[in-house]
């Protein structure tokens, strides 16, 4: 007696990766695991514009984490040093040292070392 077990890679696929299924439950399940630890990683307010969603991509569904501050690039890839002028021909620039108030024409920032805070979350969310 012979038995033959053929799989249809289409209705396989169906199955699996219906809206809403299996594959998306813990697709999503762990996007937002990965999610929450960037949240948890990210300095500043930076935690309150990570979001995440899942969508169709070219290869089935994917998870994907956004962070939508302004200052994201800066922080992911980090800063050269580089001079602060004010914004208007003859302004000042105020800022505290120590509590103290400091008027300057120009501030020489030292620049920032790049925080992948997406990259590591998703490294340790594996």
């Amino acid at each position: 007696m012979s038995v033959e077990v053929r799989l249809d890679q289409g209705r396989l696929s169906r199955f699996l990766r219906p809206r809403g299924g299996i594959v998306e439950r813990n697709l999503a399940r762990r996007t937002a695991r990965v999610a929450d630890i960037a949240r948890s990683l990210a300095p500043g307010t930076m935690p309150q514009y990570i979001d995440w969603h899942i969508e169709e991509g070219a290869r089935g569904l994917q998870g994907v984490i956004t962070c939508d501050h302004p200052a994201t690039p800066y922080v992911l890839e980090g800063t050269r040093p580089h001079i602060i002028r004010p914004r208007r021909a003859k302004g000042v620039l105020r800022f505290e040292i120590d509590g103290q108030v400091v008027f300057a024409k120009v501030a020489r920032h030292p620049g920032t070392r790049p925080n992948n805070f997406l990259g590591q979350a998703l490294r340790l969310g594996r």
